[in-house]
């Protein structure tokens, strides 16, 4: 690790969105904290790029402001296409926000940069032989984590993956929902990410099926895009489901999707990297990782429900139409599931 200062609180492998948060929680504790990352800012990934609105109590714990209205989009709601029908529901509290992964790196580096933790971009941290520097080393490196891998934690309890491709278009949004489009073996999902920006990704679970081809299902979303052009060039990812038998290790620990992962379909990424990153803070302060472990568990509970739940429409075809004009049918049942992923109370119905 050379290159490094000798000696640290905390030093977090992985500058993405999940590093960048614990180290946050870690400085506002009080720890002096490390960053370390091969590549250098802005960081970008192929994701649905969407804050879920259970993110925001997170990021005002941690002093993150993400309110720029040139390079992001509030949108209210889900809305659901597909066998035949559209059906849309609204987040019973607050909203969602869609905004650029790059320009959410930045605001998180920025406030990172302001509470004076020091980052090392574009240096790879080889191995962990030389632990005993630092009090605690925190893997914040994603699916394919080498901090675990090191640290001997890549003991699975469940592990699934689909296959995900986005870009961007140069379009103003439509609506003020986040779009899911339900086909044959695939979903695309249309994020507004700015007042003249839309991210548009296709999920899989077929490694061959690449962004064109999955768009021809879709004759009104891809008559719409036709006429615009593409901001960016197609970007693919891996989307696991992974639950780990543990995260932590002596005084090495997981963080984001090192640590385990929901699907893509959830959106609900982030959001759990910026909670698990609040919760981990607090047993680092206590010098009690086993009540990390806890935490992680309780806060994977609810998305990983919810991802079982939304992705038997995409498992068992048959399923989908059903559940979809049941839901356009009665429009409250599709309400109260978002309730549920969002963690918000379900809403009341109003009495006649």
């Amino acid at each position: 690790m050379t290159g490094f200062p000798k000696n640290t609180d905390v030093f977090v492998v992985g500058g993405g969105p999940a590093g960048l948060a614990s180290a946050i929680a870690a400085r506002l504790k009080g720890f002096d904290v490390v960053v370390a990352d091969a590549a250098r800012p802005p960081i970008d990934k192929a994701c649905g790029e969407g804050l879920m609105p259970d993110s925001f109590g997170a990021l005002h714990r941690l002093g993150v402001v993400v309110d720029d209205a040139e390079e992001s989009f509030p949108f209210r709601g889900i809305r659901f296409h597909g066998a035949g029908v559209s059906v849309a529901a609204t987040f019973p509290e607050g909203q969602a926000v869609g905004i650029r992964r790059t320009r959410l790196h930045e605001i998180l580096i920025d406030r990172a940069t302001e509470l004076g933790v020091t980052m090392r971009w574009g240096a790879r941290v080889t191995d962990l032989s030389e632990l005993g520097r630092y009090r605690w080393i925190i893997g914040a490196d994603g699916q394919n984590s080498r901090v675990r891998h090191w640290a001997g934690l890549d003991a699975v309890r469940h592990e699934s993956a689909r296959y995900g491709f986005r870009r961007h278009y140069r379009i103003a949004p439509w609506t003020d929902h986040m779009e899911i489009y339900w086909g044959s073996g695939c979903q695309m999902y249309v994020t507004p990410v700015s007042p003249r920006e839309v991210c548009v990704a296709v999920i899989s679970r077929d490694s061959h099926l690449r962004f064109n081809n999955a768009l021809t299902q879709f004759p009104e979303l891809s008559s719409r895009l036709a006429r615009v052009s593409a901001s960016t060039v197609e970007r693919g990812s891996v989307t696991a489901s992974r639950r780990l038998s543990q995260v932590y290790r002596d005084r090495a620990v997981l963080i984001g999707d090192a640590s385990g992962s929901v699907d893509a379909i959830t959106g609900e990424g982030l959001s759990l990297s910026f909670h698990q990153a609040l919760a981990l803070a607090d047993a680092l302060v206590n010098e009690d990782l086993a009540a990390y472990e806890a935490g992680h568990r309780r806060l994977m509970r609810r998305p990983a429900f919810m991802a079982s739940l939304m992705l038997s429409l995409d498992r068992y075809p048959w399923l989908r139409p059903v559940v979809l004009r049941a839901m356009a049918f009665e429009p409250a049942i599709f309400s109260k599931l978002l309730a549920v992923h969002v963690g918000a109370p379900a809403p009341v119905p109003a009495v006649s």
